[in-house]
């Protein structure tokens, strides 16, 4: 199974995905930003003007190649993935929530905080207001409420533990 853990900078992810590894035996962490860096890296000097922003979501790429990243760790290693990536744009999130879904039985979660305690989180770890993951954060938390982004699960009121409980509740046996 893969488990995709969408959600906003500073909303703990990564956090979450690595507590979720912990009760899910065998489970193995896959993050696509490493994908990014990779394909920031492979398309330097290739990249039209579209591409060339501060986000790698934006290389056309990105997406295909963290499918397909996904599919060789999976069928390699016949491990179950869990995914922890922030995924605002449908032309980016549907491509790989369907790519995921064609490799095998994939559940998606997007974790939801206020805006201040993300903020809060993000400015502990040292991204205070103006860096790139507050911008980011202050663009994508509202899109993030909506429904198409999967089951929501609340990181402000719930403890990690109470999070990976709720995950673990809603994957099959």
């Amino acid at each position: 199974m893969i488990i995709m853990l969408n959600g906003s900078f500073g909303v703990g992810k990564t956090t979450t995905a690595l507590a979720l590894a912990q009760r899910l035996p065998g489970a193995h962490l896959f993050d696509p930003e490493d994908v990014g860096h990779f394909a920031r890296h492979l398309t330097a000097g290739l990249r039209d003007a579209a591409e060339e922003t501060d986000d790698f979501q934006d290389i056309r790429m990105w997406p295909p190649l963290t499918v397909c990243a996904a599919q060789q760790l999976y069928q390699s290693y016949g491990r179950s993935l869990i995914v922890p990536m922030t995924l605002v744009r449908p032309a980016v999130l549907e491509p790989i929530r369907q790519g995921l879904s064609a490799i095998a039985p994939t559940y998606h979660f997007c974790l939801v905080a206020s805006l201040g305690v993300i903020q809060q989180r993000l400015q502990a770890r040292g991204a205070g207001p103006g860096s790139w993951p507050w911008r980011k954060a202050a663009q994508y938390v509202p899109q993030l409420q909506s429904p198409a982004y999967a089951t929501h699960l609340d990181t402000e009121r719930h403890s990690v533990a109470e999070v990976v409980g709720q995950i673990l509740a809603r994957l099959p046996n």
